[in-house]
Parts: C-alpha cells; sequence; structure tokens
C-alpha cells in the first residue's frame, strides 16, 4: 500500500452563475489527500493519513475519498472544522487564501503502532501540514517510526502566504528533504526555497546526502529528473487547454508513485536500482496524469482506463 499523509479540506474554486455573477463552488482538495486520490484512481491500494472532520465539510471530504477506494482507516475524524481555502487564479498559478486554525487537520497527531509499516511500500509527506510546528513534529514522529524501512516521498508544495518565519521554514523543510528517498517540486516552489541556484547542482547536493530521486516540474515545459545511478532525464509534457491547474502537481505526483510501484521500483532498495529507461517512463507517465488533470475543473486526477493507453504507449 501506499499511504499519503497531510492536508484535507475544501477549496472554494471561482465559478460563474448562469446569470453571470461570479460564484465560488466548493470543491474537496487538499495536496496530500489529491495525491492519495490520485493514486487510487490509477488503481493501486492507497491509505490517507491525517485528521478529517466529521462536519458537513468532511463528510463531502471522506464520501470523496471512500468514492476514489481511498483507505481511510489510517485517517482521525475528529469535530474540529474542516480547513478551507479560497482560490483565484493568476495567470497560470492558483493562489490560496486559507482558514486553518483549530482545523482537524491542523490538530492531527501521529498515533504510534496504529500504521503496520510492514504492509506499506511508501509513505508522502509535504504541503500545509508542514508549515506549523506540531504538523511538522508529527509527521517527522511517523517518518521515524518507519525506522527506514518504507520509502518516503516528499513535495513540500509551499504556500508562502502561510509561512511567518521563511529562514525556519526552509530549514525544516531540508530536514524533511534529508530525510526523503523520492523529492518533487515545482519549479516555483524551487525558486521560493533555494532562490535561484542551478536546478542540477541542488538535486546532486540532494543526491549526495542519500536521496534516490529529485525531479523538478515546470508546468508546460515539462520536468527534469536525476537520479543517484541512472544519472538525469528531460521529458516533456502534452499541450492541452488548460482549464485550470489546480491539483495538477499533485496528480504528477500520484502518477509517479504509481509508475514507480507498477515498475517494481517503489520500495527503498528498489528505488535505488531505477533505471533511467523507467525514470523517463515514469516522468512522462506523471506528465501525462497532470495534463488530464489541468483539462477539468478543480483536483480532478484521472482514472486508469484514462491513462492505460497512454502507460502502454510509453512502455
Amino acid at each position: 500500500m501506499i499511504l499519503s499523509c497531510g492536508d484535507a479540506l475544501i477549496d472554494f474554486v471561482p465559478a460563474r452563475l448562469p446569470d453571470g455573477r461570479d460564484a465560488l463552488r466548493p470543491v474537496v482538495g487538499g495536496s496530500c489527500l489529491n495525491v492519495a486520490v490520485g493514486v487510487a484512481r490509477l488503481g493501486a491500494p492507497t491509505g490517507f493519513v491525517g485528521g478529517i472532520s466529521t462536519d458537513l465539510f468532511g463528510s463531502m471530504i471522506a464520501a470523496h475519498a471512500q468514492g476514489s477506494n481511498v483507505d481511510l482507516g489510517y485517517a482521525t475524524r475528529s469535530p474540529d472544522q474542516t480547513t478551507l481555502a479560497f482560490v483565484r487564479h493568476v495567470g497560470s498559478e492558483a493562489q490560496y487564501a486559507f482558514y486553518d486554525a483549530e482545523t482537524a487537520a491542523r490538530k492531527w497527531t501521529f498515533r504510534p503502532g496504529s500504521i503496520p509499516f510492514a504492509d506499506i511500500d511508501a509513505i508522502h509527506v509535504g504541503s500545509t501540514t508542514l508549515i506549523h510546528d506540531l504538523g511538522a513534529a508529527e509527521t517527522r514522529a511517523l517518518i521515524a517510526a518507519t525506522q527506514g524501512t518504507v520509502t518516503i516521498s516528499f513535495d513540500p508544495n509551499c504556500r508562502p502566504n502561510l509561512v511567518t518565519d521563511k529562514a525556519a521554514y526552509r530549514a525544516g523543510m531540508d530536514r524533511f528533504a534529508a530525510s526523503a528517498d523520492l523529492i518533487k517540486m515545482s519549479d516555483v516552489d524551487f525558486d521560493y526555497l533555494h532562490g535561484h541556484d542551478d536546478y542540477a547542482a541542488r538535486a546532486d547536493a540532494l543526491l549526495s546526502r542519500g536521496t534516490s530521486l529529485v525531479v523538478v516540474t515546470r508546468g508546460p515545459n515539462g520536468a527534469l529528473g536525476w537520479h543517484a545511478q541512472a544519472g538525469a532525464v528531460e521529458v516533456s509534457v502534452p499541450q492541452v487547454e488548460v482549464v485550470d491547474t489546480i491539483g495538477a502537481g499533485d496528480t504528477f505526483q500520484a502518477g509517479l508513485l504509481f509508475a514507480l510501484r507498477k515498475l517494481g521500483r517503489i520500495g527503498r532498495e528498489a528505488l535505488k536500482a531505477l533505471s533511467q529507461t523507467e525514470m523517463r517512463r515514469a516522468l512522462a507517465f506523471a506528465g501525462a496524469c497532470a495534463a488530464v488533470t489541468c483539462t477539468r475543473e478543480g483536483a480532478d486526477p484521472p482514472r486508469w482506463d484514462d491513462m492505460a493507453a497512454t502507460w502502454d504507449r510509453l512502455g
């Protein structure tokens, strides 16, 4: 099984009423929940770890996850309110305003002994859960509890408007990167964390610390990947009519995790032996999955029926 640990929330996305007035439509989201939904829809056994409210919005989240075959047995349900995010589009990027005080997601704590790590291939972590001290500490406790037996996937998915101390945040993200086997970040997040550093030089530094695979996504310009043994690759992504980019990065992450599992490269030792051909196929498949999401409103990852032909074509 693949687990995704972190945020689950409701995005209020811009909409237009039939009479022309602007409106906001509630859509289930949250980066780590999106990753879980994306992997599960492609057909891999997937679970979500995090806090989900029992309120109206939490019920929407649970129904959405379960409707995509995400196992919520590792989630914590509570009466605390659901995190809400209001979205607006600026150019090709989605910007967010979060309402996240005293929420179920923010108050989640790791329960030692609650996860049978022998049955888990990989755990994905990232996004808003890691910004606040409690969420970051609990996620580090989860990673420590694996005792190095599980592949750790990490995407910072930065939200600068929630960061109050950039230096401390960057140090925290570097600490998570040091514990990760697979690191994926967008070019926007790379710039926020590392300024104008060279992609390849930063990737080499991460690989030298023990990470197996580093990926930088660049929207319509494709993705770059570096592997400790297989070297570097660059892949393009399908050019599509973009409806919005909400959930595109999460879908890329989900597609990448699924592809690595399908290739038999999701385990820690197996990932170290990834070939360049396999890396290229996995990244290209992930990009194709993300492209599909960009043609849909909100975070709506594709299912295996949408992607089976693409997987075969890339083989």
